[in-house]
């Protein structure tokens, strides 16, 4: 299979991604293509699972994995070891795998999982022949595994730490109209801060309206008809 990636990277998790594949593919002789996935560690590829192969007909066999729940990736999530299988022509395990990888001349895989800050990041190596990792190329294929799993892990932190300061913006910036319409209906229904607060809140959830957009809307009328709509509720 020619050296190439299943999918355009379109921020920094996904071009690691894609590298560790490619690198992965590099330092084992034997290999045909790799894949790479990252997730929390869901062995059923949850919707945060991404996923990078080195040529596009892997890419089938990494989602049936995910479908079926069974085959390599989903066996080293769960266990946390290395899964190979040298031989799938002799290997009966992950029957639905088997027969796609066969179809598709893969003879025999091998799965390495990582663990780094809550993320699990699996590397796989897949042959046309049986029998992929030597010792040696084991060793390298982890060393370049763990360095890669790191790296996605700083970058998962780091976009978990842009939302959280984004969801802060958006809060700071919601305070102010959500404060003038606790005053009046603080005024209008002669309740306290607190007792506004919540009635806002609670009305935003029945109705299915963000906070800020139903406060927008007291704001707009005065609370005019607020109390008509709270004793409808």
């Amino acid at each position: 299979m020619p050296d190439s990636t299943h999918e355009q990277p379109t921020d920094i998790s996904a071009r690691a991604l894609v590298q560790l594949a490619e690198r992965a593919a590099l330092c084992t002789p034997a290999a045909c293509g790799a894949a790479a996935t990252v997730g929390a560690g869901d062995d059923r590829g949850g919707p945060e699972t991404r996923a990078a192969v080195t040529h596009p007909d892997l890419a089938p066999l990494v989602a049936v994995q995910w479908t079926s729940g069974e085959g390599p990736i989903p066996a080293a999530v769960r266990t946390g070891e290395p899964v190979a299988a040298d031989d799938l022509l002799a290997d009966g395990r992950w029957p639905q795998y088997r027969a796609m990888a066969l179809d598709a001349g893969v003879r025999s895989t091998a799965t390495l999982p990582f663990h780094h800050d809550g993320l699990t990041v699996t590397v796989t190596v897949c042959g046309f022949r049986p029998g992929l990792l030597d010792d040696r190329t084991r060793a390298t294929a982890t060393l370049i595994g763990d360095l890669a799993s790191r790296t996605l892990a700083r970058d998962h932190a780091y976009e978990r730490a842009l939302t959280e300061v984004d969801q802060l913006d958006t809060a700071l910036r919601s305070r102010p109209v959500i404060d003038q319409a606790c005053g009046i209906l603080m005024h209008v229904l002669g309740c306290d801060a607190d007792t506004a607060f919540d009635l806002l809140r609670r009305q935003s959830q029945r109705t299915n309206n963000r906070l800020a957009d139903l406060a927008d809307r007291v704001v707009r009328t005065k609370g005019r008809g607020i109390e008509a709509a709270l004793a409808r509720r």
